[in-house]
C-alpha cells in the first residue's frame, strides 16, 4: 500500500512560484525540506503518521518552517522556483536549484 501511495505522491510533485506559495506560508502550512531529502518520501511519511521519522528530521533540521531571513528573501523574487507536494494540511516545498 505505501508504494502506491508513494507513486502517488510522485506523480503529484511539481513546480511552483514563490508567489503561488505565499498564502501557505502565511498560514503556517509551509514545511521546507532539505534537498537531500526525497520530497515523496517526506509525503509519505506525513501521510502515514510516521511519527519517528518525522521528528527525526525535524530534530537534525532536515525540515523546517521558513525562516523569517528566507521569507524575506523570497519575498523580493515572486517568480523563485521551488518544487513542490501538497499533502494536507502542508505544502512541502524544496528550493529549486539553478543547474
Amino acid at each position: 500500500m505505501t508504494d502506491n501511495l508513494k507513486l502517488e505522491l510522485t506523480a503529484l510533485i511539481g513546480p511552483a512560484q514563490w508567489r503561488w506559495l505565499m498564502p501557505h506560508a502565511e498560514r503556517g502550512a509551509l514545511v521546507l525540506v532539505d534537498q537531500d531529502l526525497d520530497l515523496a518520501d517526506v509525503g509519505l511519511a506525513i501521510a502515514t503518521d510516521d511519527v519517528a521519522t518525522v521528528n527525526r528530521w525535524i530534530a537534525e533540521a532536515l525540515i523546517t518552517k521558513p525562516s523569517p531571513q528566507q521569507l524575506e528573501t523570497w519575498q523580493q523574487a515572486a517568480d523563485k522556483p521551488f518544487r513542490s507536494l501538497i499533502v494536507q494540511p502542508y505544502v512541502l516545498v524544496q528550493d529549486s536549484l539553478s543547474p
